[in-house]
């Protein structure tokens, strides 16, 4: 049994350890324990796997009325949450219980843990989260993708793995040419990618950067987000700006993963699931961590990157068309910089991290 839900960091861990055991062994069982408000219930039923949901909430960090009530509700809401977990885990039976993070997975584990079941957690990010520091204490296991999370549980029971996400790309075959979007094959890449959703200053100042990126001898994928795209025309279209040749501006790249082995370097946020992308493959990067989240766990994820030389960094608050241009330029004009980047950033991956996550799950099964 797996459970982790409300964003793509958590739900494609969980996906990449479900497809590494069914690799493994196609008659494996999995039940897969999310809510139904939270991107999981979109994305699991589609890939065929048995989908249960309890219902669930974060706690506010408001200290008014308002996030008061909200906190008593949340608290009921878990009780009746562990209530159902145990519902769920009584009918399925399962030898181990994963869960990868958001907070459906409190309520699922800690049942599982009362319940005499073996458990394990896998922590993506460097600053662990409010639910798993919360499951720490009742898990049989914990894994984690960032060696700086090690000193925020209990040392006897974790172990590092990498994140499972690294495995599946790692492996993936990549026939993608640029030539598919009307660039060079022979010239370096580099891909601006604030995120599905897009990140507003990266895309505003990248605009900005757009009549100077049109003069460079590199080229240029802006992805704006689906979201941002229309936006981000109408910005351009104000400022009267065109585009050369070697820039593309694209609302989404359904095909990630077998694109990103083409490209030079990134400019991007520090998310966990990115950072599990980009040292899988040994990418250079530019990182923008977003000040949007919680513990800012985007710079602690980040600084890992950057302490070992396999990135640089650009807070959000320093990001200016200036600051981007003198930063790309230094990494995009110097190929030996960009390979000694890549070489750390390689040496931080784990590409086998989804086996070694399974191997965990296994023997925690016996």
């Amino acid at each position: 049994m797996v459970s982790g839900g409300g964003t793509g960091g958590h739900i494609y861990p969980a996906l990449a350890l479900i497809d590494d055991l069914k690799a493994h062994d196609e008659h494996a069982r999995v039940c897969y324990v999310g809510t139904q408000r939270g991107l999981e219930s979109k994305i699991v039923p589609a890939r065929g796997i048995q989908f249960e949901t309890i219902k669930l909430q974060g706690f506010s960090r408001k200290m008014n009325w308002h996030g008061i009530t909200t906190n008593v509700e949340t608290i009921h809401l878990f009780l009746k949450g562990v209530r159902d977990a145990r519902k769920i885990i009584k009918d399925f039976q399962p030898d181990v219980v994963v869960g990868t993070g958001g907070y459906v997975s409190s309520a699922v584990l800690y049942a599982a843990s009362r319940m005499g079941i073996p458990t394990l957690i896998h922590e993506q990010n460097s600053v662990v989260g409010v639910t798993n520091k919360f499951l720490s204490r009742f898990v049989n296991k914990i894994a984690i993708a960032f060696a700086d999370a090690k000193s925020q549980f209990p040392e006897q029971k974790v172990i590092f793995t990498g994140n499972p996400r690294a495995q599946q790309v790692a492996q993936m075959h990549s026939d993608f040419q640029w030539s598919s979007y009307e660039l060079k094959d022979d010239v370096p890449t580099l891909l601006i990618f604030g995120g599905s959703q897009g990140a507003l200053k990266i895309n505003a100042v990248s605009v900005k950067a757009i009549p100077e990126f049109n003069k460079r001898p590199y080229q240029v994928v802006f992805v704006t987000g689906q979201k941002r795209f229309d936006d981000v025309q109408e910005q351009m279209k104000a400022a009267k700006i065109t585009l050369a040749e070697n820039v593309k501006v694209v609302p989404y790249i359904s095909n990630m993963p077998e694109v990103l082995p083409k490209v030079a370097a990134i400019v991007g946020r520090a998310g966990a699931t990115s950072l599990a992308e980009i040292t899988a493959l040994g990418i250079a990067s530019i990182l923008i961590p977003s000040p949007y989240v919680t513990n800012d766990h985007q710079t602690k994820n980040a600084m890992s990157l950057v302490n070992q030389g396999a990135a640089e960094i650009i807070t959000e608050a320093d990001l200016s068309a200036d600051t981007l241009m003198t930063t790309v330029d230094q990494l995009m004009t110097d190929e030996m910089k960009r390979t000694k980047m890549a070489a750390a950033a390689r040496k931080m991956g784990v590409p086998d991290a989804a086996d070694q996550l399974l191997k965990v799950v296994t023997e925690l099964a016996k």
